[in-house]
């Protein structure tokens, strides 16, 4: 990988690192677990984002809208995803499903973003407002879901001028075919980095030296 960033102009995008996607008893990591489990999903999130925070790379939390009773109900058009929220009450807020996994909370200083309603985490939030205020130009996806909230967001990314990674061991799908999908057939129209988090690391590393 030749891709090189500049630390005080990258941000990498955490995106949805939610108990219920991530922890054992999680309400969606079952039918995560075989893709997540294959790509070392949640040693790789760790290591990117070690490596971020140790490098001076900006975090930024990019978390999906916790369901609170009534959401969707009245609108006239809830995608599928809204309406298995409603049915299964993903991400509720105030349970444990709806906190951050333990590995992968704010520290002082790092940005949580306004929550998304669906699957990009520009649309209806601060996330672009955020990353011009702290001079960024380069961000990094990972967390979930590969082809949705990964995809979505880097493709509003690039739309609005940015520089977009994907990381292809940091991210996961329910299954094989998404990640294909998200990765070989649908992230090189519109990212300019597909990497692994080895090659990331190693080029935070090369940057900070």
């Amino acid at each position: 990988m030749s891709q090189t960033y500049d630390p005080r102009r990258t941000a990498v995008l955490l995106v949805d690192p939610y108990n219920d996607f991530l922890s054992d008893g999680g309400k969606i990591w079952p039918r995560l677990k075989p893709v997540a489990q294959e790509v070392g999903l949640l040693e790789h999130l760790r290591s990117v984002i070690a490596s971020a925070r140790e490098t001076g790379v900006q975090v930024m939390f990019v978390p999906h809208r916790r369901w609170e009773q009534g959401d969707y109900e009245t609108w006239d058009h809830p995608n599928p995803t809204q309406r298995a929220i409603m049915e299964r009450h993903s991400f509720a807020r105030g349970t444990w499903g709806g906190e951050f996994h333990p590995d992968f909370r704010p520290r002082p200083g790092e940005v949580v973003v306004q929550e998304h309603w669906a699957q990009s985490g520009f649309a209806n939030t601060d996330l672009d407002f955020q990353l011009k205020q702290h001079g960024i130009t380069h961000v990094v996806l990972v967390g979930l879901l590969a082809n949705t909230c990964i995809e979505s967001t880097g493709r509003y990314a690039m739309e609005l001028g940015y520089h977009v990674t994907l990381v292809r061991d940091a991210t996961a799908a329910f299954v094989p075919e998404m990640m294909h999908a998200a990765h070989e057939l649908n992230g090189p129209t519109y990212a300019h980095a597909i990497t692994t988090t080895g090659e990331l690391t190693a080029a935070f590393k090369g940057a900070h030296a």
